[in-house]
């Protein structure tokens, strides 16, 4: 088994090179835990006051728990991983089952920022991007995606998006393993990527 963790900054095209390591190996061979699910529980905040919860901060994910589930899947063990609701702030009273296999994958903009979590990795990366196509991407997949007008869009990533990426996201690339320049369009760096954990899965 090799455990992968990758990060970087919103839009950086995370996602992307996931998608493209998922669909190298056979099906089944890899199990995605996406960071996003393990946002802590929120239901003991009052509902007018979630809508400010800095969702770019280490303070707002339950590293105990994915550090868990983490060694559980590397002893043999599946775990139920959360399912975390935007809309209301809480986590969802149903989970994800998820068998241990080959190749586990912790994709999220924070992967590399809690060292107990570091630890249990055997790979770690990082994804990057310039920052003015990183915004291009946030604002169409907000406007898009999630009904959010430009202007909107704009101002979260003055205030919190961009501090947040430079005070807790780029300085996980001092503790990187790979970083990947260009995000999803740098073919080549995706390639070695993809040959090194084949090597490692023994294919």
């Amino acid at each position: 088994m090799i455990i992968i963790g990758i990060a970087g900054g919103t839009g950086s095209g995370k996602t992307t090179v996931v998608r493209e390591i998922v669909a190298s190996l056979p099906e089944g061979e890899v199990a995605v835990l996406p960071l996003d699910s393990y946002y802590k529980d929120s239901s003991h905040v009052p509902v007018e006051e979630r809508q400010s919860i800095n969702f770019d901060h280490p303070n707002a994910f339950d590293w105990d728990l994915l550090s868990e589930h983490i060694s559980m899947l590397r002893r043999g063990e599946a775990i139920e991983q959360p399912v975390y609701s935007f809309l209301t702030c809480t986590r969802q009273p149903e989970t994800i089952h998820i068998e241990p296999r080959k190749v586990i994958i912790i994709e999220g903009i924070l992967a590399l920022s809690d060292k107990q979590l570091c630890d249990l990795m055997d790979l770690r990366i990082f994804v990057d991007a310039d920052s003015d196509d990183r915004l291009i991407r946030v604002i169409q997949r907000d406007v898009i995606e999630r009904g959010r007008t430009a202007e909107a869009v704009m101002e979260r990533y003055e205030k919190v998006l961009k501090p947040m990426h430079l005070e807790f996201i780029e300085p996980a690339k001092r503790i990187a393993d790979l970083i990947v320049p260009q995000g999803g369009h740098n073919r080549k760096a995706i390639e070695i990527l993809k040959m090194y954990i084949e090597k490692i899965v023994g294919r």
